[in-house]
């Protein structure tokens, strides 16, 4: 046996559990054991080989390409709609630092102009629940939930994997998903969530302090709205004691003969009133004067 054929290990990769009818292969979780599978070359002394793990795979989850399409929300619709003016403003800024600018102007932006991002994705939601309820009554539906349950028996049965031929075609699974554009896709996930988070517990905090001064405004309405009530009722009692006396001035002075003015009566009170003080003022030491001084005397001793 050559060197060369002596430190080679295979390794396990797995095979897809189903076949979806878009060709897209699903596979089902590799093995961890580190103990040697059957075939292993062996050294001289007759010990298996440990084979040596390349790394966590990624698991390959069966999509339904058939389904409708997930819908967007408000803020991801925003993400995408400014994305590439941030990137085409700034072309050296990293994903991570274009992403935390989006979040921080979507923080500061109008409600007016985020309302139509929430919109869309409100109708976007409605669009995707109408769809999905056709859709689970579909064939395509009751295809894909039949290989779902395929793989799931194939793997509580242990066929999730085996030990493949040297240069198989399904090599490609063999791919360690740890490589430098994943990680930094990672960190500008991770990065985006932290500051969604961040803003999440601002609008919470927003959200509390509104809520406290919308309180508060509800007791200032209730408060203002007894005032005005009493306000009200204080008002019809003085418009209803001013009325009596128009009445009470009108029947005491009506006796009273004065030089140029008409009877006095509850319509016209308010001007009799005015022209008879001036005629008093004029005649002081008229009998008519004395007549209407001694009729408002009485009048108060009345009251």
């Amino acid at each position: 046996m050559s060197n060369t054929e002596a430190n080679h290990v295979p390794v396990e990769v797995p095979i897809p559990a189903t076949v979806p009818p878009n060709g897209t292969a699903t596979s089902n979780s590799v093995a961890d054991s580190e103990s040697p599978s059957p075939g292993l070359d062996k050294p001289d002394n007759g010990t298996p080989k440990k084979v040596v793990p390349k790394g966590k795979k990624r698991r390959k989850v069966m999509k339904d390409l058939t389904a409708p399409k997930q819908p967007l929300t408000g803020y991801v619709r925003f993400l995408n709609d400014r994305r590439e003016n941030i990137r085409a403003e700034n072309p050296s800024m990293p994903f991570a630092e274009v992403t935390k600018a989006l979040a921080a102007e979507w923080s500061v932006l109008p409600q007016e102009q985020k309302q139509q991002y929430l919109t869309a994705a409100e109708q976007d939601r409605e669009r995707y629940l109408q769809e999905l309820a056709v859709y689970k009554q579909s064939e395509a539906y009751r295809i894909f939930s039949e290989q779902q349950q395929t793989g799931k028996k194939l793997k509580e049965e242990g066929e999730d994997s085996f030990q493949g031929p040297e240069n198989n075609d399904m090599n490609g699974y063999d791919i360690p998903i740890f490589t430098e554009d994943f990680l930094d896709h990672n960190k500008s996930r991770e990065a985006e969530l932290r500051q969604l988070r961040k803003s999440n517990t601002d609008y919470e905090q927003q959200n509390a302090t509104i809520q406290t001064y919308i309180s508060g405004l509800h007791t200032a309405i209730e408060k203002y709205t007894i005032e005005t009530q009493q306000q009200r009722n204080n008002n019809n009692a003085l418009k209803q004691h001013l009325t009596n006396l128009r009445i009470t001035f009108a029947n005491v002075l009506s006796p009273i003969n004065v030089p140029n003015l008409e009877k006095p009566t509850q319509e016209n009170i308010d001007t009799y009133m005015t022209k008879l003080l001036a005629f008093v003022k004029e005649n002081p030491q008229s009998p008519i004067t004395a007549n209407v001084r001694k009729a408002v005397a009485d009048l108060d001793l009345q009251a």
